[in-house]
């Protein structure tokens, strides 16, 4: 008898992607950089919150929609964007199925391995993200071309130090699988039957280039070779970040805001709003928990722009946390692409499913009758538990 698709817990899809991925593409999903500090900060921080629940006064039903940049989502939870999601024949468009599914947005990376195109038209709800990489024509013509796609909003993620070298060793990834890199991948990949099946019943092999990076009338750049103009391409400047919202003309935010002074000036930039996030624990290495920081930011700007976070969501409750710390939603990445790695789309909508099921249980335990009504009250914040970073400024 099988076993049943459906996991209980984010922890559980993370096992069983393990379990069903090949080691090399498992390896590439697991976060952290260095000694992987902030990646056990980002998790570990929110088991450090308590709730305070209530004992009677319960209501029947909860309320937990809003809108993020003045779309509509069923739950304050959005698909963070995240880089070639080739561990699954469709990759983001099987995400943002899911996505669609359940009603939130997706947000899809300028990295990605499936065109805005297919993805927007799986999901309406699409902000399309972007690096500060190649020239100004060049993003101008990214921007153009997701705009034209449908896109609802533009996400800038600027938190990049290209940090590398990991304590527990990197992941080797081909730039490009063909027949000598099939052969050097064939032993670590024949131990995952079920996972070569998929590829081969679709007809497909796993796509390491980022069609949306692709030139008019060039060929769309391999992964590698997209990461190589990102890191030759000079840093931007504030005036850069007020030349992409102003390009982009629309709702924009901008990601991997950690200090109060940066969040100030993303105001004077004319963002429409923030993500507190730290890039997963990805970039700087001991860079606080995001949810540490994001009281002082929300008290900074919060009454200026919407305020969202990114960084260690793994359940409902967590949500739940975010939001009575001032957040207005919350970013998810590994979470779901554990979700996809253990079971393609239907496990992206269980990990939706589990955040859903987690926050309702936290507003119904904590007495609310909507997300609306969560605040710091709600919850037990250990004496010390919050950061301030650059306020000064």
């Amino acid at each position: 008898m099988g076993r049943n698709p459906w996991f209980e817990t984010v922890a559980e899809a993370q096992r069983r992607a393990k379990k069903h991925l090949p080691s090399n593409v498992y390896d590439a999903l697991v976060a952290g950089s260095e000694r992987g500090r902030t990646i056990d900060d980002n998790l570990g921080a929110f088991a450090e919150l308590g709730f305070a629940p209530r004992v009677a006064g319960h209501h029947a039903k909860r309320d937990l929609t809003t809108t993020v940049l003045g779309v509509e989502t069923s739950m304050p939870v959005v698909i963070s964007p995240t880089g070639v999601q080739a561990v699954d024949p469709d990759g983001e468009v099987a995400v943002a199925r899911a996505a669609a599914n359940r009603n939130v947005i997706m947000g899809l990376s300028s990295f990605a391995s499936k065109p805005v195109e297919e993805v927007t038209a799986a999901n309406s709800n699409t902000f399309y993200q972007m690096y500060w990489t190649g020239s100004r024509e060049d993003m101008s013509q990214r921007m153009e071309r997701a705009r034209t796609a449908g896109a609802k909003a533009l996400i800038a993620t600027l938190d990049w130090s290209f940090s590398n070298g990991r304590d527990w060793g990197s992941p080797e990834v081909p730039e490009a699988i063909n027949f000598k890199t099939a052969v050097k991948l064939a032993p670590n990949v024949i131990t995952r039957p079920r996972w070569l099946w998929s590829f081969v019943r679709s007809g497909r092999i796993p796509d390491l280039t980022t069609p949306n990076l692709q030139p008019p009338g060039g060929k769309a750049p391999t992964f590698f070779g997209a990461y190589y103009e990102w890191m030759q391409t000079p840093p931007p400047t504030w005036d850069d970040v007020k030349w992409m919202r102003e390009e982009w003309g629309g709702p924009f935010l901008l990601k991997g805001v950690s200090r109060v002074d940066d969040a100030r000036r993303a105001v004077d930039a004319g963002v429409s709003a923030i993500s507190v996030s730290n890039h997963g624990g990805n970039n700087l290495d001991t860079t606080p928990a995001t949810i540490r920081i994001l009281p002082s930011i929300v008290e900074a700007v919060g009454d200026d722009i919407e305020v969202l976070l990114d960084g260690g969501i793994r359940r409902g409750g967590d949500v739940a946390k975010a939001l009575a710390l001032g957040a207005r939603a919350v970013m998810i990445g590994r979470a779901y692409l554990w979700g996809l790695g253990a079971n393609g789309q239907a496990g992206v909508e269980n990990v939706l499913d589990l955040m859903r099921g987690g926050l309702d249980s936290a507003v119904l335990g904590l007495g609310r009758s909507s997300i609306r009504e969560l605040c710091p009250d709600d919850l037990v914040i250990p004496d010390g538990f919050t950061r301030t970073l650059g306020a000064a400024g």
